[in-house]
């Protein structure tokens, strides 16, 4: 026995070596990409991802739709849904697409209102019946119920959230930037850049509805601006990036609330320039987190994670190969990183050191007009 795991190590190392992929590695994946449609976009791009080599190949776009400038999927992955990101609440829609991947086409089902202006965020429930949309202007979020073919029903339950911070400019009224469903799905976590609040609102999976008292609430240090939050994979912490501070909050996830437990900059040393933090992810080993800065830094920030205690140390930084750097994403396998640089046009594929976090530029890149959003599925 002793000689065969001898054996079968050494066999392992010479494969490695050679540079041959395991199973897992050489998956394959749909790419999505969510746009602004202002200037040459056509709305949704779909390629295939390979997860072995890091190639992109085009596979064809859905039109006729409006900013579809984030997504989110449902979890049988037959129906991709889209904010239709229009400042007027009146023009402010939800589309909902049957997708079928025997012929890679999105299907147009149908639309309906986000119930506030500019939505910037959507997500939909563990169960696949319920989609939360963040309204951007005028700080509001939705529930919109799934029908059985997967459209979307009209919204059943809006919050509107209240207040104002410190930054006369940016904090007027409140900003609902992001709405996330709890791993366990009994609760929903809402940033609010405009009030400088993250509420976490429970939710009956059985009604569909959201009790509007949050369960628990969040105060970020005055002027922060909570933009996006993520859960690493275990669920037992969450991580907070501040758009206006660039400073993530770590929070251990306790029962029924967020307990911050460190603060940290993502921006340089003595950084005096503009800032605005935009997205965050933690690798699906979760031993790395990842953040995205625009305006002068265009940077992923990468932190390492403490797996004692989910605690973040800066482990380095990789210009984005772009200008604004929206949204970003780290591929099922852990061994890519994508970033989409809306005001370059362009998404650029970094490929992953999952020892170190290090990232390093593969040449494989696509040329979009302002992409904002990036989602992967399995192909099979």
């Amino acid at each position: 026995m002793k000689l065969f795991r001898c054996l079968l190590t050494v066999l392992t190392a010479i494969i490695t070596l050679m540079g041959c992929q395991t199973t897992e590695s050489a998956e394959e994946y749909y790419l999505f990409v969510g746009t602004y449609t202002q200037e040459s976009s056509e709305g949704i791009y779909l390629y295939k991802f390979d997860a072995g080599d890091g190639s992109l190949d085009s596979l064809g776009t859905t039109t006729g739709v409006k900013n579809p400038s984030y997504l989110a999927f449902s979890p049988d992955h037959k129906n991709v849904y889209a904010v239709n990101e229009m400042a007027d609440s009146a023009r402010a829609t939800v589309s909902a697409f049957s997708f079928d991947k025997k012929n890679n086409s999105l299907t147009f089902l149908n639309k309906q209102s986000s119930g506030g202006g500019a939505p910037c965020y959507i997500s939909v429930d563990k169960t696949g019946q319920y989609a939360f949309v963040g309204n951007y202007v005028g700080g509001s979020l939705s529930v919109l119920p799934i029908n059985s073919d997967g459209s979307l029903a009209p919204s059943q339950q809006t919050i509107q959230h209240q207040g104002s911070s410190v930054n006369k400019k940016r904090q007027q009224q409140p900003h609902v930037h992001c709405t996330l469903p709890t791993p366990d799905n009994d609760a929903l976590v809402v940033t609010d850049l405009g009030t400088d609040y993250v509420k976490r609102y429970s939710f009956d999976a059985n009604s569909g509805r959201l009790n509007p008292d949050p369960v628990s609430t969040y105060k970020a240090k005055a002027g922060a601006g909570p933009r996006h939050i993520t859960f690493g994979p275990s669920a037992d912490y969450a991580y907070l990036i501040e758009e206006m501070s660039g400073s993530v909050v770590a929070f251990k996830n306790q029962a029924d609330t967020l307990k911050p437990i460190q603060r940290t900059s993502a921006l340089p040393k003595d950084y005096g320039d503009a800032i605005s933090g935009a997205d965050i992810h933690v690798s699906s080993d979760g031993k790395y987190l990842y953040a995205s800065m625009r305006e002068d830094l265009n940077q992923i920030v990468i932190f390492e994670i403490d797996q004692e205690n989910g605690k973040l140390s800066l482990a380095g930084r990789q210009p984005t190969g772009g200008e604004h750097p929206r949204n970003f994403m780290v591929d099922p396998t852990g061994g890519y990183l994508l970033a989409a640089n809306r005001d370059t046009d362009n998404v650029v594929v970094f490929e992953r050191d999952q020892s170190t976090g290090k990232l390093t530029a593969t040449g494989t890149e696509l040329n979009i007009s302002m992409p904002v959003c990036l989602k992967m599925m399995p192909m099979e």
